[in-house]
């Protein structure tokens, strides 16, 4: 059983959070999530529902996985000191930190890009850029995996991540098979990305 320490701060992007966690979660034998704020009061999506964090920066940083959504929240994310040390205490001590959409930004902040490839959201991909100088950022991917550390590109591209990521833990069968479970056609090729196209990335 690994634990997977999910980052909620205000206005994340529903998707980037739910999304992997519906991915993980349909394998409750393998996968525990907790949901972690900067305290235990409700975080607010971007699109305005409220969840309740499991956890705070205060617990134990013993996560197996570490998940960083994006979201227009990530503009104040950067700025959070508090954050970004349990972001960095958090990776330091998992197997594998992942990040969804503009939570690349977030990671990048954090010096834990630096000197690795990655990618984000193509809409606010100079934004995320501007975050980590010294990444070597990636324009066309719809996610990039370096080491231990995953980046995915918007929104939904963090369910093709994550079940990346399961396929690295768990097995590519296992991988195709949650897809199937969740009904989801898994963009399998981590190149496959029209939309740096129509961003004018490439």
């Amino acid at each position: 059983m690994r634990t997977i320490g999910a980052l909620a701060f205000p206005r994340f992007e529903a998707l980037d959070m739910f999304g992997p966690v519906e991915m993980f979660g349909l394998l409750e034998d393998e996968f525990a999530i907790r949901m972690v704020g900067e305290s235990e009061a409700a975080v607010a999506c971007s699109q305005g529902p409220t969840m309740v964090p499991d956890r705070t920066f205060h617990d134990p940083v013993d996560y197996d996985l570490v998940l960083v959504p994006g979201g227009i929240g990530t503009r104040s994310a950067v700025e959070n000191a508090p954050l970004l040390d349990w972001l960095g205490r958090a990776s330091a001590a998992a197997e594998v930190t992942m990040s969804v959409c503009t939570g690349s930004g977030v990671l990048a902040k954090a010096g834990l890009l630096d000197g690795k490839r990655a990618t984000s959201n193509k809409l606010s991909y100079d934004w995320a850029r501007s975050q980590g100088p010294k990444a070597d950022w990636v324009p066309q991917a719809r996610w990039v995996e370096d080491g231990n550390v995953f980046t995915s590109s918007g929104v939904s591209a963090g369910m093709d991540m994550s079940l990346a990521v399961i396929a690295r833990l768990c097995g590519a069968d296992t991988a195709r098979q949650v897809a199937v479970w969740a009904e989801y056609d898994w963009h399998d090729d981590p190149d496959w990305d029209p939309f740096a196209e129509i961003h004018g990335l490439v």
